[in-house]
């Protein structure tokens, strides 16, 4: 809900925590009130749960034993993460995951891929964490076959129609909900485990502590979370980024993020810009690690501890993999090593844009954007304090090698950064090949980071390779017993797994059997899955046996004991179910007559709505007191149509007041953008619900679960393109959908909030001094191009599109596709600005215009210019 004038619309925060009594007794009032389990009346066709899914819902024992999960990109970055410790790894295919640039893995690698982590003990999870649209769901279907039959013990999902299709026709596969899914208040999570009957939950990155604890994880009947402990962070809402979209046709909802969040821009308050010096990177959070909340995180309850990381290296993953098995061991007791500063330099050295615990402890706006890079730093070394010609002196060079890498700072401008590879170190200078940087641009004071450590390096790669002795092996615990005369027999007590020996044990002339003999040859466990653990010896005499049979033996053990692993594969792929059913019916009916609903953000947009006859007004305010004012203000006016208020974009943990508060301004409907706010205000009988284009609708199954909560309408999610939203008009009831045809496109939604890093001092919304309600805020891009700022509700910020987009030469497809329900959405314009907009696309509805008219004429009047966005192919 943003607002951009202050006139019109005084910012909630002007009195935020001053006299708004109201707000903060129902927020308060949320806070004492959730519980997840404590669901409210839901629509039973829509909600109704399968008992027999026996998969769903992990006992109590193992779902609070805590699981190390990393990433695994490709093969090495599998390996690496099994042998320094993780519990679980989770992979990507070709087709359906938020990584398309990792090397990935085939169908085909599947059964070899889970055979050999299962041999550890270690569980694979696969990703189809992307959107997935209508002409793709039988290819869907097809992988999740694949999948089922490969033995993976569980798939990570973000489409809720690809969830509800697994769960048809795959109930043997355990379901994860990806943090894409955008599942971040306790509602929210209630309504999809009710409907998908979920085994676990990936909550959002931008939970604290606190928040976390909300969701109840240690009650018996909740699902079990799973959190991001450690990696890159992105800046906005995972599954709500639209930014790789809107600039360049590559959606981060379909794992083609093209990081727009790394890019310098420039910020531009009231029209001038302002001088932040080196800081430029306005949007790059530093990288997360968690590693000294490990602790509180098991006590509050969470189930698995994730690592991100499926683009970064193998000995990234084994590096970070071992440092947070060392933080969750130490936390269960199990050791008494605790985290050391060689353990944070292996941290920031394996990759590394400065080390944050992100929003573990709730916001810091002063601290999670360092903004001077966008790229890899590594540890910090010093400052430059002279440069020669292939030189610089720092004052403290301990730490740094010949052949290590180093980068220097260069006034936040990361395309002009010199950086390379030590030559040689005398006292405090440290020489560079000649040529190899330019120290016409390394000035005094410049930052000085470590970028690679080749030695570390070598070290880290040695767990995966298999010389490390202290990688991940399943520790062998044996017991030896024997006497002259009889078979030596090594028993493994935790299986009751023994071998015998061939021959029988002899009297020992000289070098009898010992315990460092019987240690060594044992212990010969190689590559296998196994190292040897404690040795209980009970021999009665001195006696001896052939090394070759005990290297026998103990091969036989190790062949017994892979034998106990199931098999992971080979499930049955017959089908239970055929998932078409769950498409929806479609009903031969003549197209309705188009009809036009506007998104307005000040009273005055809503007024001028009004007067262009529009069938449904929707306010986006910031102030959601206002509301209430806005309603009476239009029923005041005569005016007869109807108006429906917008949720937030995100609802956390304790922010149910918000809904409250707009439930009380009697609107005749609620735009809805959010799980939590579909679980309010479904069973709702006197609001018409309308959902947004957040819920990422992109398929006709997605459509049909959120229309049977009890929603009229849903709006097409902005991933699409005009073919695939051509597709899903086809496959859906006419009535069902809602296009934006006009708009500025919300790129990037975050918790981040650009007014308080950057234009104040201050930490959070108690000591900003609210820049925000003060002055209008552009970021500049590396192109020029200007896009509007704005701060919600809840302080978070979204940066709109600098251009406004509109589908107009697309109108007549989306109307021979039976499409009637238009919408154009407004941002900043005057008066007089909406009322030209809403006339074009008035008399385009109305056949008093073409669409080409319409599109000569927004453009001609727009200041920044019009593109077709992502609807264009």
């Amino acid at each position: 809900m943003q607002c951009f004038s202050s006139a019109v619309c005084r910012p909630l925060r002007n009195s935020k925590w001053d006299d708004f009594e109201e707000l903060l007794e129902i927020v308060e009032s949320s806070l004492n009130s959730v519980r997840f389990h404590q669901i409210e009346t839901v629509s039973k066709e829509a909600l109704q749960t399968d008992d027999s899914r026996s998969a769903q819902t992990e006992d109590a024992h193992t779902r609070h034993r805590p699981e190390l999960l990393a990433p695994a990109g490709n093969w090495e970055c599998a390996q690496a993460a099994v042998r320094a410790g993780a519990d679980a790894i989770y992979f990507g295919l070709p087709k359906f995951n938020a990584r398309m640039r990792a090397d990935n893995f085939s169908e085909e690698d599947l059964p070899a891929l889970v055979d050999y982590v299962h041999r550890f003990g270690v569980k694979a999870y696969a990703t189809m964490n992307t959107l997935i649209f209508t002409d793709e769901l039988e290819a869907a279907v097809e992988q999740l076959r694949a999948v089922e039959e490969s033995g993976i013990d569980a798939v990570i999902v973000q489409d809720l129609g690809l969830a509800k299709v697994l769960r048809t026709i795959c109930p043997s596969l355990r379901l994860h909900a990806s943090t894409q899914m955008t599942i971040t208040s306790p509602e929210g999570l209630a309504l999809v485990h009710k409907i998908l009957g979920l085994d676990r939950a990936v909550l959002a990155r931008e939970l604290s502590l606190k928040e976390l604890r909300l969701f109840h994880p240690l009650d018996g009947d909740t699902v079990p979370i799973e959190v991001f402990v450690h990696g890159a962070l992105c800046v906005a809402y995972s599954g709500q980024c639209l930014t790789s979209e809107a600039l360049g046709q590559r959606s981060a909802n379909r794992g083609e993020c093209a990081q727009a969040c790394r890019m310098p821009y420039d910020l531009v308050v009231d029209g001038e810009t302002v001088d932040l010096g080196d800081r430029r990177y306005l949007l790059s959070p530093q990288d997360l690690a968690g590693h000294s909340e490990i602790a509180e995180l098991i006590r509050v309850g969470v189930t698995s501890f994730k690592i991100e990381g499926r683009l970064k290296s193998p000995e990234y993953v084994a590096g970070v993999t071992a440092v947070y098995r060392k933080a969750i061991d130490a936390a269960l007791g199990k050791t008494e090593d605790t985290i050391t500063e060689k353990d944070r330099y292996a941290l920031e050295m394996t990759f590394s844009r400065g080390l944050t615990p992100g929003w573990l402890h709730g916001v810091n706006h002063q601290e999670l954007v360092g903004a001077r890079f966008g790229k890899k730093r590594g540890a910090f070394v010093g400052y430059v304090e002279d440069t020669g010609p292939d030189w610089v002196e720092l004052i403290d060079t301990e730490g740094l090698h010949p052949g290590d890498g180093v980068v220097f700072d260069t006034g936040g401008d990361t395309n002009r950064e010199q950086g390379g590879r030590i030559f040689s170190i005398d006292g405090q200078r440290v020489y560079f090949k000649r040529g190899h940087i330019n120290f016409g641009s390394v000035y005094q004071g410049s930052r000085v980071w470590k970028t690679d450590d080749p030695q570390l390096n070598q070290e880290l790669r040695k767990i995966w390779q298999g010389r490390d002795p202290a990688a991940k092996k399943q520790a062998l615990h044996l017991r030896v017993t024997g006497s002259a005369g009889e078979p030596l027999v090594v028993l493994h007590d935790e299986s009751g797994t023994k071998v015998a020996s061939t021959v029988p044990l002899e009297i020992a002339q000289k070098h009898p059997l010992d315990e460092a003999v019987l240690r060594k040859q044992l212990g010969r466990l190689g590559d296998s899955a196994y190292q040897l653990g404690t040795l209980e010896i009970a021999i009665a005499d001195s006696v001896i046996l052939p090394v070759s049979e005990l290297n026998r033996m103990r091969r036989a053990l190790v062949t017994l004991l892979d034998s106990l692993t199931p098999a992971p594969g080979r499930r049955s792929t017959v089908e239970t179910s055929d998932w078409r059913k769950l498409l929806p019916v479609l009903e031969a009916k003549d197209a309705a007559p188009p009809s036009l609903s506007v998104l307005c953000r000040n009273l005055e947009q809503m007024e001028c709505a009004a007067e262009a006859m529009a069938q449904a007004i929707y306010l986006d305010f910031e102030d959601v007191r206002r509301y209430r004012d806005a309603v009476d203000q239009h029923r005041q006016s005569g005016s007869t149509v109807p108006v429906f208020l917008a949720t937030p974009r995100i609802q956390k943990s304790g922010e149910e007041g918000f809904f409250k508060l707009i439930e009380r301004a009697e609107p005749d409907g609620v735009l809805i953008r959010n799980l939590g706010g579909i679980h309010y205000f479904n069973g709702h009988k006197s609001l018409r619900l309308v959902g947004d284009f957040s819920l990422n609708v992109a398929n006709p199954i997605t459509a049909s679960i959120l229309m049977a909560l009890g929603l009229e309408g849903v709006t097409v999610s902005y991933d699409l393109n005009i073919s695939q939203v051509i597709s899903l008009l086809k496959a859906t009831p006419s009535t069902w959908m809602e296009l934006t045809l006009h708009q500025h496109i919300p790129m990037f939604h975050m918790e981040h909030c650009v007014f308080c890093a950057f234009m104040s001092t201050g930490t959070d919304y108690t000591n900003c001094g609210r820049p925000c309600e003060k002055h209008k805020v552009q970021l500049r891009d590396r192109v020029g191009m200007h896009h509007p700022l704005a701060a919600d509700v809840g302080c978070r910020n979204t940066l709109f599109q600098g251009k406004s987009q509109t589908g107009v030469a697309y109108f007549k497809a989306l109307r021979d596709a039976g499409l009637s329900r238009f919408r154009v959405e407004l941002l900043d314009e005057s008066p007089e600005e909406t009322r030209r907009i809403l006339g074009l696309y008035s008399d385009l509805l109305q056949n008093r215009t073409s669409a080409e008219e319409v599109r000569r004429n927004v453009k001609a009047e727009s200041k920044l210019g019009v593109t077709e966005g992502p609807l264009s192919v």
